[in-house]
């Protein structure tokens, strides 16, 4: 059975991916995940706030003891104690290249440009395959319009691609006004790979303490219907490969994404639920159900039920939401 797959310019041997999350941040892991089966591996995401919270405390340390009598060896900044930022991130790539034979794809997560956007090419001369642009920008301002949005997206994008020659991924959440029309631009601006969607955590409250608080609850397989209809609408429109996120659990979950246009599918929370062998599980019964349904390749069936593919194309726009409505 051909299950290999191409994803911005990667040649995968199947479109299983391990996404960013503490799996990929042991190195350990890492191994158990290709030996499981998986084709690529996405790491855990670097964030903008831990490059500035760097930068700051390499200032705030050479700094130290600046006011003081030349003697005074012990007022030299102590860079070995309580120092760790994105080096170890660095540090942590070159370790996952040298440990497994598939491609390593970093993660970048950031809501401006600037200076941050040089650690991609940190990241590539670290061994980095490929960049995942993870942009998570929350409009809270009243000032903000959508058109702002859009062009903070693409000036990210923009300034990545000249810090770095490796592909590039800018993985989006589903909050855009013309979806469509955001994807085609990043397609023109020069993203390698679109990954839909990201899932943005939302905070929770505590009537014991009166605080505000993080809440982690897992995907469930129906937070995948998102990420399938935009799959499939893109399908054929933009020239960047598609990969899916969010609720992936089951080798059924991948392949109705294939099916829809994806050339990866993402998987995150089921692998942090049922362990990293779960992987060659999902993979086993891919591969039983192709053989069942006398599929040859993974090629073969990818893009089969896009929106322009299928006969009724209206089954992913309007139409959908009219039948849900009346087939309770």
């Amino acid at each position: 059975m051909d299950l290999k797959t191409s994803y911005m310019g990667l040649n995968l041997s199947n479109p299983l991916v391990p996404g960013a999350s503490p799996l990929t941040a042991d190195v350990e892991s890492c191994k158990q995940l290709e030996d499981a089966g998986a084709a690529a591996l996405v790491l855990p995401s670097l964030f903008q706030e831990q490059i500035m919270h760097e930068s700051e405390e390499l200032s705030r340390r050479m700094l130290e003891g600046t006011e003081s009598f030349p003697e005074a060896l012990t007022y030299f900044p102590n860079f070995e104690e309580g120092f760790i930022g994105p080096e170890s991130y660095l540090e942590h790539i070159r370790k996952v290249k040298e440990a497994v034979d598939i491609p390593v794809i970093a993660s970048l997560n950031g809501i401006t440009t600037g200076g941050w956007v040089d650690y991609s090419q940190l990241m590539v001369q670290a061994g980095a395959d490929a960049i995942e642009l993870n942009i998570y920008f929350l409009a809270t301002g009243t000032e903000m319009t959508s058109g702002a949005i859009e062009t903070i997206y693409s000036s990210i994008l923009q300034e990545t691609k000249l810090a770095m020659k490796k592909p590039i991924a800018v993985k989006i959440g589903p909050y855009f006004s013309a979806l469509a029309n955001m994807a085609k631009r990043l397609d023109d601006d020069g993203a390698d790979a679109i990954v839909l969607f990201n899932r943005f955590y939302q905070p929770d409250i505590d009537l014991e303490t009166l605080e505000v608080k993080p809440d982690l609850v897992m995907s469930t397989q129906y937070a995948n219907r998102t990420s399938l209809r935009w799959i499939a609408i893109l399908r054929g429109q933009i020239g960047a490969s598609l990969a899916a996120s969010q609720g992936i659990h089951t080798h059924e979950d991948v392949l109705k994404m294939i099916m829809a246009g994806a050339d990866i599918t993402q998987m995150t929370g089921s692998l942090l639920t049922n362990g990293n062998s779960y992987l060659s599980t999902v993979l086993e019964n891919l591969t039983r159900w192709m053989e069942e349904k006398e599929y040859e390749s993974l090629e073969q069936m990818k893009g089969c039920l896009c929106m322009k593919s299928v006969a009724d194309p209206a089954a992913f726009e309007r139409a959908n939401y009219m039948k849900t409505l009346y087939s309770w």
